[in-house]
């Protein structure tokens, strides 16, 4: 449900620059937090000198300079450049992916945990994933209260009961955890996932001990080859 001073759904701040988008804390309230912005050039003509690829790429700075693109083409890079140092020179991890194809996982498996389902991050320490997608469709998130973690939903519980063969017990939670089961949700009955659009670079919570806010639950979309994406996560 949208917030109603910015228009921004439950959950996400929307902040007026980098220090802003730095310096905020997560809170009981905001567990996403989101710097809209413009950026010039031309990110399809990155992604076509990047050239054809299978799964997820990640592109080095030396490759991303060395491209050979026209005055457009090199805004963009340029402006994707500056976003990897601006992050490094805050004590951030940035990487860059082409992602030339990401699609669910097709082993029907009782929970699927790849990227395509909607998931939080985790970590044993303080920490939080930063994410901007340049060209292609872009992630998805889900308001706190619109999400409900997938292993208490009855019918997965009892079919993760079943594979785990024992009782529902601290053996149980720890299998839960050990496969990332825990980490993925689905959507409650009505709910309208929020995108992140392109361009906007978000910093959103994880999960963590002691984390003060709900970890923000997105998912990565399903994008065929043919359609890549340009995506910086850290």
């Amino acid at each position: 449900m949208p917030d109603r001073e910015n228009g921004a759904p439950h959950g996400v701040r929307f902040v007026a620059g980098f220090a802003e988008l730095l310096g905020t804390p997560f809170t009981a309230g905001t567990n996403a937090l989101c710097w809209r912005r413009h950026l010039p050039g031309d990110f399809a003509a990155v992604i076509a000198a990047l050239g054809p690829g299978q799964g997820i790429v990640e592109v080095a700075e030396e490759k991303l300079e060395s491209l050979p693109l026209g005055p457009s083409g090199r805004l963009a890079a340029e402006a994707v450049l500056a976003d990897l140092r601006l992050l490094r020179d805050h004590d951030l991890a940035p990487s860059l992916n082409c992602v030339h194809d990401c699609l669910p996982a097709a082993d029907g498996a009782t929970v699927p945990t790849d990227v395509t389902s909607f998931h939080v991050d985790s970590a044993p320490v303080e920490v939080d994933t930063w994410l901007c997608t340049y060209h292609g469709a872009s992630s998805e998130g889900l308001s706190p209260g619109d999400a409900v973690p997938k292993v208490e939903l009855p019918e997965i519980r009892a079919a993760l009961l079943q594979e785990y063969g024992g009782a529902d017990d601290a053996g149980f939670a720890e299998f839960l955890h050990d496969h990332s089961y825990d980490s993925h949700y689905a959507p409650r009955p009505g709910a309208t996932p929020y995108a992140f659009g392109t361009f906007a670079l978000w910093r959103i919570a994880t999960r963590w001990p002691g984390c003060p806010a709900p970890p923000c639950v997105h998912r990565a979309p399903a994008n065929p080859r043919g359609a890549p994406r340009l995506l910086l996560i850290s």
